[in-house]
């Protein structure tokens, strides 16, 4: 058996990433949320602050899957990746960093379509962390300190951002079950359960094959 990797989607203030950092600390393995930034300007020599620009914005141009094909035969130095619009440039970036990283070692990567790029290795297990809008409100308002008519454009702001992203990339639909493995209400379970869930999933997964 390959690396364990875990993939986390999810919706803005549903407390994900904190699931996500649960899980990598019980486990003993990384976690890459704004770390694969790094890693990604780092393996690519863009500079950092073009893949926060870009994160995990949405887009409306360019024909990707034509580009996709072309890129994955011939990498950074070619004509096709040159040529495209940046905001592609910096999503296949982030996309052979995060196959990079799941040879090298087990580990939860946050975001960024972790799962579509990640979605031929059968020791991955792909997760969306949704919670009620109430909590999703609560969280935010005391994170970000502002008023929960704040928090609540802000949330509903982010989500239709990182949808728009996901949906595009990977032409699956962002928060729909069949595009994950486990689909969890944090604000029913609690993180220290969802992490519970997704062990338990593992080890049920791993029985069967």
């Amino acid at each position: 058996m390959g690396n364990k990797i875990y993939t986390i989607g999810r919706e803005f203030g549903s407390g994900g990433k904190e699931v996500g950092e649960k899980l990598a600390a019980r486990l003993g393995i990384k976690l890459y949320d704004k770390e694969l930034l790094q890693q990604a300007a780092k393996d690519s020599g863009f500079c950092e602050e073009i893949f926060e620009n870009h994160d995990e914005r949405p887009t409306n141009s360019f024909l990707y899957s034509l580009v996709m094909d072309t890129y994955s035969v011939s990498g950074y130095s070619s004509a096709p990746f040159l040529d495209m619009p940046l905001n592609h440039k910096v999503f296949l970036a982030q996309f052979d960093t995060i196959k990079k990283i799941a040879e090298r070692e087990s580990c939860v990567i946050v975001g960024r379509c972790a799962d579509y790029a990640l979605a031929e290795n059968p020791d991955c297990i792909n997760i969306f962390i949704h919670a009620d809008m109430d909590f999703r409100i609560k969280r935010v308002t005391k994170d970000l300190d502002i008023t929960e008519n704040k928090a609540k454009d802000y949330i509903q702001k982010q989500d239709k951002q990182r949808a728009s992203y996901y949906n595009y990339y990977t032409s699956k639909k962002w928060g729909d079950s069949k595009s994950y493995h486990l689909t969890l209400d944090n604000s029913k379970l609690g993180s220290d359960n969802c992490v519970e869930m997704i062990l338990r999933f593992r080890e049920l997964m791993d029985a069967s094959k």
